[in-house]
């Protein structure tokens, strides 16, 4: 129990900077105690300040504090020291990781003290040397560690007992002479105590940045709550106007199914009616040509007869050419009511749009006039801002207004190599490929336009068409019913080239110019 309390007394007046027995014990304003020489060359350090801390507590002082011996600490530390000789060895064996005195033979004692200048740790009894000793008086002695090379610099073999601010790192006497000449150093104690309230700042700081994330956690969790609702109350939106999309397309499609059979119902009935007047005139026809043959073989007026068979032939022929045509009309009756596509170009324009070309789109060989209704190629690149959506190789641009329904726009294009296209948004816009190309993709269809001929692509896949030229074509297109056709437009709407697929999104208009290196193309929108 003695060497216990040995042991807590020892801890209790051990000096916080040299961790040794307090040496001259001072005890300064704040009420913590040093070696007189310990405080001094803290205190030393800190001159060119004017404040003056304590390295524990870090309280400052203004002016510096005068230093007293502590006389009664000064005899409770001699007390303590007659307590350490007196202490028997045998009673601090080490155990499982004490440090172990070098110096003990045999069973290895427990280590009290650890020197910085032989490298070695003591027990209680092996270290009485360096408090009787005159030869063992400057060495330094810290607390009983195993890691004595950490203390120690390695090229002078001095105790670390300095902090290099410049380098920031712990040095010996040796080396303020040496490698950091000229370095702003401190006290290891200083410095110890300078990383200390760095280190509490650094939590302070690390505090905040918790405190902050928190917050930001807490606004993001309350973020995804509110998408959760917006996106559950957005899907029952969605199945609401769907199903009600899905009644109005399946009452449209009853009414058009309705619609249809009554106008086929009605055709074939006249046709019916047709064709059986046609076979009661044909029976009438052949009855009458029974009596004209009769007629024939009689021996009077055979001149007369004669002249009256011949009439009656003519008429027969001539009934029975005009017959087929009657039939085939009265049949057929016009099927464009059917078909439900307009015929004539005043038709066509119930269903006119009007479309402006896209600027973030162009590519920068293409200028754009008139209220982005034109759009010409030019050999000098226009200074259009970078975009993620324009065309960077391919001379094409697009319109800004995505199409669906029925829709119907004409255009008048000038040179050779002109595309008419349309196209869904997702088409790419970067480099010489074909999914960039009108026409040369599922994405896109286009009807390209020389002075003299035409072809159609559509998924890299051409079509030609025969057609008188013009500088005027028309464009429909019949989302629903997934229709686009081009017409040439003069006169008449001639029918050029009709696509019938099914179209998922809307539809984009689009135009593309194919040699305009050596020709200066242009398009123009309509005004319809």
């Amino acid at each position: 129990m003695a060497g216990a309390s040995v042991a807590v007394d020892q801890n209790l007046f051990s000096c916080p900077i040299c961790l040794d027995l307090l040496k001259y014990p001072v005890t300064i304003n704040c009420g913590h105690s040093y070696c007189m020489s310990c405080i001094k060359s803290c205190w030393d350090q800190e001159d060119h300040a004017g404040v003056y801390r304590c390295p524990q507590c870090r309280q400052t002082f203004t002016p510096r504090p005068v230093l007293g011996r502590n006389t009664i600490l000064a005899e409770v530390v001699e007390k303590l020291k007659t307590g350490l000789q007196a202490a028997t060895p045998a009673d601090h064996y080490a155990g499982p990781g004490d440090v172990q005195c070098d110096v003990c033979t045999g069973r290895k004692h427990k280590a009290v003290k650890s020197c910085l200048v032989c490298l070695e740790s003591y027990c209680e009894t092996h270290l009485q040397p360096h408090y009787e000793s005159p030869a063992f008086k400057k060495h330094k002695l810290t607390e009983a560690t195993g890691r004595l090379q950490d203390k120690v610099c390695s090229h002078h073999d001095k105790p670390l007992e300095v902090y290099c601010r410049t380098d920031q790192q712990c040095i010996c006497y040796l080396c303020t002479m040496d490698k950091h000449r000229g370095h702003h150093t401190v006290s290891a104690a200083v410095g110890m105590a300078e990383i200390q309230r760095q280190m509490d700042e650094t939590q302070r700081e690390f505090q905040q940045i918790i405190q902050m994330s928190e917050k930001e956690l807490q606004e993001l969790r309350e973020a995804v709550g509110s998408i959760t609702r917006s996106a559950q109350s957005a899907v029952k939106d969605s199945e609401r106007i769907f199903t009600e999309m899905i009644r109005s397309i399946e009452r449209r499609r009853s009414e058009v199914t309705e619609l249809i059979r009554d106008q086929v119902k009605a055709a074939v009935s006249q046709a019916e009616g047709d064709m059986k007047r046609l076979e009661q005139e044909i029976d009438e026809l052949k009855r009458r040509h029974s009596e004209l043959e009769q007629l024939s073989h009689t021996e009077d007026h055979r001149h007369f007869l004669q002249n009256v068979a011949s009439d009656l032939k003519d008429q027969l022929e001539n009934v029975c050419e005009t017959t087929p045509a009657e039939i085939k009309d009265a049949a057929t009756n016009d099927p464009s009511l059917l078909v439900l596509v307009p015929r004539t170009r005043a038709k066509f324009l119930q269903y006119s749009c009007r479309v402006t070309l896209d600027a973030n789109t162009a590519n920068r060989n293409l200028r754009l006039s008139e209220g982005n209704r034109v759009v010409t190629w030019k050999r000098e690149t226009q200074s259009y801002p970078d975009h993620w959506e324009r065309f960077d190789s391919w001379f094409q641009v697009l319109c800004t207004e995505g199409l669906t329904g029925r829709s119907y726009w004409e255009v008048e294009f000038n040179g050779v190599g002109v595309g008419i296209g349309i196209t869904y948004k997702g088409i790419s816009r970067n480099g010489w490929g074909n999914d960039s190309a009108l026409g040369h993709n599922n994405k896109s269809w286009c009807l390209y336009c020389d002075s003299d001929s035409y072809s159609f692509w559509y998924d890299n896949e051409q079509t030609e068409v025969s057609a008188p030229p013009s500088p005027r074509i028309g464009v429909y297109l019949d989302h629903r019913a997934g229709t686009l056709s081009f017409y040439s437009v003069s006169d008449t709407m001639t029918l050029l080239h009709r696509v019938q697929t099914t179209f998922t999104e809307p539809l984009y208009p689009g135009f593309t110019f194919s040699f305009c290196k050596w020709y200066e193309s242009s398009v123009q929108l309509s005004n319809i």
